[in-house]
């Protein structure tokens, strides 16, 4: 009797939790099913974007590389004695030109002995006149002409020395360039070796930059490169590679070049930073956008392409092929037709099928030269 009781209360225990987890799980797919319904239900949000058209262009393909302008001739001007500053004859940052002088050293007691040596010089001279005078008079004999004649090979050996002791004490510029700031001033004493000024030659300067090794059997002296310089707002200067380096960098895998540029305007300066850009080949016709218009993902990059017309317009997303860049554009290898309407912002909210707002109050930089804003 027992047994029978206990095994009824069994099958109805076993009977109530299958009846509260099938209302458990009836609830959640119900709850599911109606959430569902509101979401396919729910309107789609418009997005608010910017728009371009793709455009054409001419472009050549081209290397970049960064760089740093150095001067063909630059120097910091020593002094190879010392002694102390007597004379400055220059102003700083002027231009000089090759043998001015640039400053003195005190040379009062050096020229004091010049005289005195100069005075013996003389002294010598005479007796060697006189020795000669003797010889024709057989007065004296061969060997004390040639004394005579030692005594004033070495006293003007010592006024040539001392001349130039005294010369050596006179700064001059060795080549043309503009001047630094001096760093010594009337009255300070110098030592030897001690930098006085800096002198650079600007009417031409080299730019020093490095390229992939890839590319080392495409280059050759006497290819056009343009440089910008940001500190010039970007401005433009063409060079010429006047150097390759015959090695390859071990560490970097890059070939070392040079490029000279005319500096006649006096506009560069040497430590500049530099972009460079190295056309190759011909030019082909390219499909160009903003690089904003660019979807940038890990399986692809794509654009949105604009559907529709009027007010009822969506995008589609399409992937595309990238090629070279020029400031703000990015040419597009495959993928997109010239006139084609793109997205250019708000891409992070897009999706296919997504309606869209044109509004191109505001529009994103999309310049081949980008100017940096100095506001």
């Amino acid at each position: 009797m027992k047994k029978t009781l206990f095994s009824k209360r069994m099958w109805l225990m076993l009977i109530a939790t299958l009846l509260i987890f099938g209302g458990v799980l009836g609830m959640q797919w119900y709850g599911g099913k109606k959430m569902n319904e509101f979401m396919d239900n729910m309107p789609v949000q418009t997005v608010t974007v910017t728009a371009a058209e793709a455009g054409s262009a001419q472009w050549r393909s081209e290397l970049n590389s960064v760089g740093t302008l150095v001067a063909i001739r630059g120097a910091e001007l020593a002094t190879e004695v010392p002694g102390t500053v007597e004379n400055i004859l220059f102003d700083n940052g002027a231009m000089v030109q090759a043998g001015d002088i640039i400053m003195t050293l005190n040379s009062a007691p050096d020229r004091a002995e010049l005289k005195a040596l100069e005075a013996a010089q003389e002294l010598a001279a005479i007796e060697m006149r006189r020795a000669k005078k003797l010889l024709d008079q057989r007065n004296i004999s061969k060997s004390e002409l040639d004394q005579r004649a030692s005594q004033l090979d070495q006293a003007r050996a010592r006024v040539a020395a001392q001349q130039a002791r005294i010369d050596q004490k006179t700064l001059r510029a060795p080549y043309s360039g503009r001047l630094g700031i001096r760093r010594f001033n009337v009255g300070d004493y110098v030592r030897t070796g001690d930098t006085i000024i800096e002198l650079q030659a600007l009417d031409r300067l080299y730019v020093n930059f490095s390229l992939p090794e890839q590319y080392s059997r495409q280059i050759k002296v006497g290819m056009t490169v343009t440089t910008r310089v940001q500190a010039l707002d970007n401005e433009a200067f063409e060079g010429v590679i006047t150097a390759i380096s015959p090695i390859i960098d071990r560490d970097t895998r890059n070939v070392s070049l040079q490029a000279t540029l005319d500096n006649r305007e006096d506009m560069l300066r040497p430590g500049m930073f530099a972009r460079l850009s190295l056309p190759l080949g011909d030019a082909t016709e390219q499909v160009v956008v903003p690089q904003t218009a660019i979807a940038y993902r890990p399986y692809g990059n794509s654009v949105y392409v604009i559907q529709g017309e009027g007010e009822q317009l969506s995008v589609s997303q399409r992937f595309v092929t990238l090629g070279d860049t020029r400031g703000d554009m990015i040419a597009i290898e495959k993928g997109l037709e010239p006139g084609e309407r793109i997205v250019t912002s708000a891409l992070l909210k897009l999706d296919s099928g997504v309606p869209i707002k044109i509004d191109n109050t505001i529009q994103p930089n999309s310049s081949l030269t980008p100017q940096p804003d100095n506001g």
